[in-house]
């Protein structure tokens, strides 16, 4: 179980980072943010790899991916918070 959430910790670090990387501009957030971008992207992953591929032997539609889905899914989830963080600041 230690394991577990350690490893989910670190692929979300590491998914985090690196989408934040690709998108461009300021994100202003801290590391344990990165991590928390990085875990939902796994999450997002995991459901976009059930809804393209079908359901998953081992459990439901809201799983974990592996790193390469984890970190497509924390691209998505960054592009979208910058989005609405744009318009919020723009509506101010």
């Amino acid at each position: 179980m230690l394991w577990t959430i350690l490893g989910l910790i670190l692929v979300g670090l590491i998914a985090g980072f690196i989408a934040r990387a690709v998108i461009p501009g300021k994100q202003s957030m801290g590391i344990l943010l990165t991590i928390v971008l990085g875990i939902v992207g796994s999450f997002v992953g995991g459901f976009l790899g059930y809804l393209l591929f079908g359901a998953d032997p081992n459990g439901g539609f809201l799983q974990p991916s592996g790193i390469i889905g984890s970190i497509i899914g924390a691209i998505i989830v960054l592009g979208i918070y910058v989005m609405v963080s744009r318009r919020r600041s723009v509506t101010r």
